[in-house]
C-alpha cells in the first residue's frame, strides 16, 4: 500500500508549560491544536499566529498529516516513516490521534522532508503556506 501524506499550509509553535499551567481558552478556538500533559510537561501545538505565554516555545514548524484513517491494526506506519526522515538527518514532532499521525518537520526542512519521503515511494501532496 502506498502511503500518502498532506503537507498542511500553515506554521505551527510547539509550546512548553508547567503541568500545572491552566491552557488558555484561546487555544480552543483554534482550526487544528494538540495538547499532551504528563507529570512533567503540558505541551501545546497550535498555529503560529496564536501567541501564547509558555516557558519555551519552538516556532516555525510545518505539519504532514498521514493520510487515513489509519486502524489500529496497522503497524509500522510512524516508524517507517520517521526512519525516512531519521536517514535524511530530519528532527520530527509527531503527534497521533484515534485516526491518524502527524510529523511536524521544521519548515527549513520540509522540502528535504518531501524529497526524502518520495525517494521512499511515499505519496506528498503539498499546500503553499498561508500568507498572514
Amino acid at each position: 500500500m502506498r502511503m500518502t501524506l498532506a503537507v498542511h499550509p500553515q506554521l505551527y509553535t510547539i509550546h512548553s508549560f508547567s503541568p500545572s499551567t491552566a491552557i488558555p481558552a484561546s487555544v480552543f478556538n483554534q482550526p487544528m491544536f494538540f495538547i499532551g500533559k504528563t507529570r512533567e510537561e503540558l505541551s501545546v501545538v497550535v498555529p503560529d499566529d496564536l501567541s501564547l505565554d509558555s516557558l519555551e516555545q519552538e516556532n516555525d514548524w510545518r505539519c504532514m498529516e498521514i493520510l487515513g484513517p489509519l486502524g489500529f491494526s496497522m503497524t509500522g506506519i510512524l516508524a517507517q516513516i520517521s526512519t525516512t526522515l531519521a536517514d535524511a538527518h530530519i528532527s520530527i514532532f509527531a503527534i497521533s490521534t484515534f485516526d491518524t499521525d502527524y510529523i511536524l518537520v521544521k519548515k527549513d526542512k520540509l522540502q528535504d522532508a518531501i524529497t526524502a519521503l518520495r525517494q521512499k515511494n511515499y505519496q506528498v501532496i503539498e499546500h503553499q503556506p498561508e500568507s498572514n
